[in-house]
């Protein structure tokens, strides 16, 4: 069995993990005890992270000019 790994997998996969990482550490550190201003920063890392998520899936390819 055959397996291909495109650029386009890894980059998915690594928005997909940077995702999990950030809401993981918000978690922990919310078990511990934050501050409002340690909420706020945390809601835009994980904002963040969704957002690049949500843009590697959605953006449209790039169009390659074909060389006759």
């Amino acid at each position: 069995m055959k397996f291909e790994v495109t650029a386009n997998d890894l980059v998915e996969w690594g928005s997909a993990g940077l995702v999990f990482l950030s809401g993981a550490m918000t978690g922990h550190y919310a078990a511990i005890g934050m501050s409002t201003v340690q909420w706020a920063g945390a809601a835009a890392a994980i904002l963040g992270s969704v957002t690049v998520a949500v843009a590697v899936r959605v953006w449209p390819p790039q169009r390659v000019k074909v060389e006759d």
